[in-house]
């Protein structure tokens, strides 16, 4: 057997709305579709019998793999752990041109960021930089510039940690 490429990344949600509002409006991706599922095949696939789901689609502006978000109405239940070591547990990363920017606005937008913008100093994506973030679920997104993205914020990334280092 073969894949193909990743088709979505599904994120079950407490709240669909707030959700949206995040990804759309603060992360930037188009929500490309709403819809209730309520269709018999749901209750198998998901293993629920009777359920309803709202479910929201979203995708980068620049296109790629969807992000499908998911609230069950009729069986909601408690958030799991969401520390990044714990097995189970993933993390959603994108690609971003300007990660300086990006957190400060994520910032003043009152997101929780888990640290400033790291240089990443070893391994196949050394010279690039991240950070993660929490979405209003506690779920773990990767923001990630590379190192190609853009010299210029580079430098002016690693004149800022060499002042507070």
């Amino acid at each position: 057997m073969q894949v193909g490429p990743v088709y979505h990344t599904g994120f079950t949600v407490s709240d669909i709305e707030r959700s949206i509002v995040f990804y759309r409006d603060v992360l930037g991706l188009k929500l490309i579709k709403r819809q209730t599922g309520t269709a018999p095949y749901l209750a198998t696939v998901t293993g629920f019998a009777g359920v309803r789901l709202e479910a929201a689609f979203l995708q980068p502006a620049a296109g790629g793999s969807v992000l499908e978000l998911l609230q069950y109405v009729s069986h909601p239940a408690s958030a799991t752990d969401r520390a990044t070591n714990r097995p189970g547990n993933a993390h959603l990363c994108f690609k971003i041109d300007d990660l300086r920017s990006a957190c400060a606005e994520l910032k003043r937008r009152g997101v929780t960021l888990i640290s400033e913008p790291t240089e990443i100093t070893a391994g196949a994506h050394a010279g690039g930089w991240a950070v993660y973030l929490r979405d209003p679920d506690g779920f773990t997104v990767e923001l990630y510039q590379s190192p190609s993205a853009s010299p210029a914020d580079a430098a002016a990334a690693a004149s800022g940690a060499a002042h507070r280092g």
